[in-house]
């Protein structure tokens, strides 16, 4: 979970990220691929145009929305959730309202901004210091690779991907 970057626009649009394919998705299902949040099924469109769209919607907002990512489904060495499980997801559903109201601050990641451990509420749930540092763990040189790798969808977009996620990828990949 964290806040995105404050990217141009106010708009982020995973470059590097990934998903394991699904029902939804044609392929072999759990293999990994450049999807934004598993969208691509279910735009009904060219993908380029769709991002640059949305890139458009963030220049007419005075103040843009804020962005969050969540990966719930972490998992660690051992093939385990890292997350405590769904019935736990409004404990970071409070944080995002809170960082939005600005009551709530957070760390600054690769990635964008993760939320402290000591700003999320436990109450009731023994969350061990360790699991979360796992959990937030943002490995630097794996976004540099991944945004140095060659990119399917953004080959696949070809002439039409915005010019701002070109420039994104490689400010990912020069961090």
């Amino acid at each position: 979970m964290y806040q995105a970057k404050d990217w141009e626009h106010g708009v982020y649009v995973g470059a590097t990220m990934g998903s394991a394919t699904t029902a939804a998705a044609s392929g072999e299902v759990g293999k990994l691929r450049r999807d934004p949040m598993s969208m691509l099924p279910f735009i009904g469109y060219n993908a380029g145009d769709y991002f640059s769209h949305w890139l458009q919607m963030g220049e007419k907002f005075a103040e843009p929305p804020a962005i969050f990512h969540v990966n719930w489904f972490r998992l660690d060495g051992q093939g385990k959730f890292l997350w405590p499980g769904f019935g736990q997801n409004m404990r970071v559903l409070r944080w995002i309202i809170e960082r939005v109201r600005g009551e709530v601050g957070a760390v600054d990641s690769p990635l964008g901004s993760v939320p402290k451990k000591e700003d999320i509420d436990w109450s009731g749930l023994e969350f061990p210091d360790a699991q979360w540092d796992e959990l937030m763990a943002v490995d630097a040189e794996k976004i540099r690779f991944q945004a140095t790798e060659p990119n399917e969808l953004f080959d696949r977009i070809g002439d039409r991907l915005p010019p701002e996620l070109d420039k994104q990828r490689k400010q990912l990949a020069s961090e």
